[in-house]
């Protein structure tokens, strides 16, 4: 598991197994939505919020604390569903719409205050200003009301057609409700007016006439999708909290496999690598083909300043993931740090699959990176470097300044020329547009 920090502030956290399970929960949903199952992709943020949403056009967000809430994968599928109903509505489109139109709102009342100050009036003009943005927070709210039911009704549709039980749909919402009354957030229509979703008690009342009286109503959820679930979970709490608050959670007399990664990670942090590794041992004992386990042991041996002793698991843990790219990665970061010259064409090649599969890794063009510098290939070197600062977020200048390297070194018009020529262009335009906004 690895962090990535994107413009946005929040961390994407990129996990092999995490990142499967999502896409798996999601693929019926998308099926049922009349999309390709792997379509919308799904990524997780490590923040503890409660929280999803949708960006761009087919990419949903889930939040680490809304994962760490929800009892079972079929409440995070509910989740999936109602985001899957946003991108079926182009809500995230037509956010700016609403927006648009609020934004709208608040410059005609400006021009009218401006006018009411012209005429002497300045107590008026006053109100006038503050009526108006009142009417554009109203205006705004209330379209992002409408746009949440639509995309509970949309959700519910898809879990129907796609088999799933809505139950744990019902069983998030009251989760929400249950918070909201520990703050003592009040419920009644008044509160409705200055909220950007529904109030939760209306959500449910709604959800469960189209729920109790569908086919999958009582169809029990997916049982090998809820192991990983609790899997996953686990390996969550146990990356993302206090190492303390794990070992309570997880404690040692709980042998189960979720509790066993939970304390993994738990030890791992700690600076206990030998914790950590009897843990992931005895995983393996239970499944030693694993590759999730495998790597969780290769990873923890390579932190722990044991890198030649992590490549058996971790080799194995890619052929197992059938090149699984970062799980290939880690394993192409072992290589390197071994600082053993006949490992470095293996990282080679590792690290180029990887990329290949997935070249939304900034971690694997750092290292990818490393192995052209070490083989003198400067031009490439830069190349890597190039991708790894454009996917980093505010890094134009440094993705541009490489891009631009790359190009005076690589074979003009070549497939690699051509990539650095691209990032050049999208890095310099990004540069201009931040000169600007200073």
């Amino acid at each position: 598991m690895i962090a990535v920090q994107p413009a946005a502030a929040q961390s994407i956290l990129r996990d092999a197994e995490t990142e499967a399970l999502l896409q798996d929960m999601m693929a019926p949903i998308s099926v049922a939505a009349g999309l390709k199952p792997n379509q919308v992709r799904v990524h997780l943020l490590g923040d503890p919020s409660i929280n999803a949403f949708v960006a761009g056009s087919q990419d949903v967000y889930v939040f680490s604390g809304l994962i760490n809430e929800a009892g079972s994968a079929n409440e995070v599928q509910g989740v999936l569903a109602h985001e899957l109903g946003h991108i079926m509505g182009g809500h995230a489109i037509r956010h700016a719409e609403g927006a648009g139109a609020a934004t709208n709102i608040s410059l005609l009342s400006l021009l009218l205050g401006a006018a009411a100050m012209a005429a002497g009036g300045g107590e008026a003009a006053m109100g006038i200003m503050m009526a108006g943005q009142q009417a554009a927070l109203g205006k705004y709210l209330a379209f992002s009301r409408v746009q949440e039911s639509t995309a509970d009704a949309a959700g519910a549709q898809y879990l129907s057609k796609a088999g799933i039980t809505g139950k744990g749909s019902l069983d998030f919402f009251k989760r929400l409700q249950n918070l909201e009354f520990r703050y003592a957030v009040k419920q009644d229509d008044d509160q409705a007016y200055g909220r950007t979703h529904p109030l939760s008690g209306d959500r449910i009342q709604a959800l469960r006439e189209s729920y109790v009286v569908d086919p999958a109503w009582d169809k029990p959820s997916d049982p090998a999708i809820e192991k990983r679930f609790q899997r996953v979970k686990a390996k969550l709490s146990g990356y993302m909290s206090e190492p303390a608050r794990t070992l309570r959670n997880y404690p040692e007399s709980d042998t189960s496999i979720p509790a066993r990664y939970a304390r993994a990670y738990a030890w791992h942090k700690s600076a206990y690598p030998q914790k950590a590794l009897d843990e992931a041992k005895a995983l393996l004992a239970a499944d030693p083909e694993d590759p999730y386990f495998l790597e969780l042991e290769g990873q923890v041996l390579l932190e722990s300043g044991r890198p030649a002793e992590a490549l058996p698991p971790l080799r194995k843990a890619v052929a197992n993931s059938r090149n699984q790219p970062l799980i290939s990665a880690i394993l192409g970061h072992a290589l390197i740090a071994t600082e053993n010259p006949d490992n470095f064409a293996e990282a080679e090649e590792v690290l180029k699959t990887a990329v290949a599969l997935d070249n939304q890794n900034p971690f694997a063009w750092y290292q990818l990176g490393i192995v052209y510098a070490n083989k003198g290939d400067q031009p490439r070197a830069a190349l890597a470097s190039a991708e790894r600062y454009q996917l980093m977020g505010n890094s134009s200048s440094l993705a541009l300044r490489n891009a631009e390297i790359a190009m005076q070194g690589l074979p003009p018009h070549s497939a690699d020329w051509i990539r650095a020529q691209d990032i050049s262009l999208v890095a310099r335009a990004e540069v201009e547009r931040g000169r600007k906004r200073r």
